[in-house]
């Protein structure tokens, strides 16, 4: 069984950092490009970022770039989210997901297409 468990998640201040984690059990992320999506109340579920297997690609929503920071770490079979300078907008639920995929170079950024999804973790920022 295919286990996806983000961490990292919290309360903080306007301008904060915060550090996602999503450890992958029940396969390797070797074979997966791995996204980062977020959901806030009423509104639908948005990519913010997502990392090829190869780590050579990434691809970032406008309002993220130059503060969000995605990578990954396949030897812990775990993809991360470095989150800067956040910002009230930012406040949502955070997922992340595997993409199973032969592309090395793929980072997709839809969510059709993801194959396996974590539950979320709720990133709130206080203004």
């Amino acid at each position: 069984q295919v286990q996806l468990v983000e961490s990292g998640g919290g309360v903080v201040q306007a301008g904060d950092s915060l550090r996602l984690s999503c450890a992958v059990s029940g396969r390797t992320i070797s074979n997966c490009a791995m996204g980062w999506f977020r959901q806030a109340p009423g509104k639908e579920r948005e990519v913010v970022a997502a990392i090829s297997r190869s780590a050579i690609n990434t691809a970032y929503t406008d309002s993220v770039k130059g503060r969000f920071t995605i990578s990954r770490s396949n030897a812990k079979n775990t993809v991360y989210l470095q989150m800067n300078s956040l910002k009230p907008e930012d406040t949502a639920v955070y997922y992340c997901a595997a993409y199973v995929t032969d592309s090395l170079q793929r980072a997709p950024t839809g969510a059709v297409g993801y194959d396996y999804w974590g539950q979320g973790t709720q990133v709130t920022v206080a203004s």
